[in-house]
């Protein structure tokens, strides 16, 4: 595997199912035992605090990036290898791709289908060509899958499209279709 780091895309908010909350979990540990470091949208809740603290703990490296309008929002995580504070979300999408070697979408509402959709349309047009896989667990992605076919038997996505997208229902079957092999 030569992925140094995986964008991690996920929600910014607490309380959330226990399920989610311990995938998130297990996605920061794995990653950080393999030695891949993770970027992320650098925040301290949610999903995105609990992955970015499991891989800290288990002695990751962990890069987050913020735009500076939303690190009170999200409360940034000031507990991270570096933060990198920028202007807009185009900015935090871009250094994100540019230092992941794979995209990974765990549960999450319309940033982080916002951020992995770029991710997908810039490897649709050839400016990528990185893994990007959806954690669907418990079925969390089902109704997007479902969308993201009909688009394609409708002629909207183009095939080579759809085979580069992976549905994954754990966290390790996630992190294998990223090419990050199971223990």
């Amino acid at each position: 595997m030569t992925t140094h780091a995986v964008a991690v895309y996920c929600s910014a908010r607490d309380g959330l199912d226990r399920a989610y909350i311990d995938a998130a979990r297990e996605v920061g540990r794995t990653l950080a035992g393999r030695g891949i470091g993770i970027v992320y949208g650098g925040g301290g809740a949610g999903l995105m605090g609990e992955v970015a603290d499991a891989a800290l703990v288990a002695g990751g490296e962990v890069v987050g990036v913020i735009p500076r309008s939303m690190v009170e929002q999200e409360r940034a995580h000031t507990g991270l290898d570096e933060l990198i504070v920028v202007e807009t979300m185009h900015e935090r999408k871009a250094i994100m791709a540019s230092r992941a070697g794979a995209f990974l979408a765990l549960p999450g509402g319309v940033g982080t289908l916002d951020e992995i959709f770029e991710a997908i349309t810039w490897n649709q047009l050839s400016i990528h060509d990185k893994p990007i896989v959806f954690l669907d667990l418990n079925g969390f992605y089902a109704p997007l899958r479902a969308f993201l076919e009909h688009a394609h038997r409708g002629g909207f996505i183009p095939t080579g499209t759809m085979t580069r997208v992976r549905f994954e229902p754990t966290p390790a079957d996630a992190l294998a279709a990223l090419g990050i092999g199971r223990d």
